[in-house]
């Protein structure tokens, strides 16, 4: 059985954009391509409403190709559990007040077991002081958090 993951807005962002002249940004974009194309098949894609929200903003071009590219990714629907979840998250004091949505991500995800959460955030979701804080919390509550990571953590394996 393949393992499951919950695609977030910044990956379908590095996914599609232009070709960024800051040399880390330009790296990510590189590394999330070989991503999408060289593993992205290992995988069972997902993404909530509040991803395909996000990639719909801004820049109307930009807007249509993260769209194009979430196109056809089944929709984990968002359940009364999951908004239970990220409050409580939210609420902990581990996220700060403008993390809203990103604990929504990270709940969506954990409610329907999905395995990996998918990002580039490294502010609020790929950001190992705050997962060391908020893991522990929520196993108080009755949750395993999925486990967040980048493109480049999800390459790989014992076969490569």
């Amino acid at each position: 059985m393949k393992k499951r993951v919950y695609i977030e807005t910044t990956v379908l962002g590095y996914l599609t954009s232009k070709p960024s002249r800051d040399l880390l940004l330009r790296a990510h974009q590189a590394v999330t391509r070989q991503w999408w194309d060289q593993y992205r098949p290992e995988f069972d894609l997902y993404v909530s409403q509040f991803v395909l929200d996000e990639v719909a903003k801004g820049d109307t071009e930009a807007a249509e190709r993260r769209t194009l590219a979430a196109r056809g990714i089944p929709l984990l629907p968002v359940t009364d559990a999951a908004i239970v979840l990220a409050d409580a998250l939210m609420g902990s004091g581990h996220l700060p007040e403008r993390a809203g949505t990103d604990a929504l991500h990270i709940a969506v995800g954990t409610v329907h077991r999905v395995d990996f959460l998918l990002t580039w955030n490294c502010r609020h979701l790929a950001n190992a002081r705050i997962l060391a804080e908020i893991g522990p919390f929520a196993r108080t509550i009755g949750y395993e958090l999925l486990y967040v990571c980048t493109p480049e953590e999800l390459m790989g394996g014992e076969d490569d």
